[in-house]
């Protein structure tokens, strides 16, 4: 099956079906604890709890890191959101060879090195689509 990417938008969707495996980016699940952007936020809960959703430790990491510093979560609630996520969709651990297939293809297709670690941690879950809001 081709990987696919899709931008985040109030369209997409649809054009999945629930059997496929998607992965979900740092900022959809960002959106989801959002409160300031309330229809983004929908969207995000719909994707994780619909469907069946991979985030990878580089996720996690990134979730903490912005949750503590724009939303002001303390390190507790960081990790009770941590485990939520870990709750409610698969996790894949980045490896070295995550890490490897990175560097290939930021090599190759110009994206940044972060999210090329997205991408391949994606392709490494077996995963159809890949949510995002945005890929540099």
């Amino acid at each position: 099956m081709p990987y696919r990417l899709i931008l985040l938008d109030s369209n997409s969707i649809g054009m999945k079906q629930m059997k496929d495996r998607v992965f979900l980016d740092t900022n959809i699940l960002i959106y989801s604890y959002s409160r300031t952007e309330p229809q983004k936020q929908i969207i995000a809960a719909n994707l994780i709890s619909e469907f069946n959703s991979v985030i990878s430790t580089q996720v996690l990491n990134e979730l903490v890191n912005i949750v503590t510093k724009k939303f002001n979560f303390n390190y507790s609630q960081a990790k009770e959101a941590v485990l939520e996520c870990c709750r409610n969709n698969h996790l894949h651990i980045n490896s070295q060879d995550t890490i490897i297939r990175a560097c290939e293809i930021a090599s190759k297709y110009k994206f940044s090195f972060f999210d090329s670690a997205i991408i391949s941690a994606a392709l490494e879950s077996d995963c159809t689509i890949l949510y995002s809001e945005d890929m540099h």
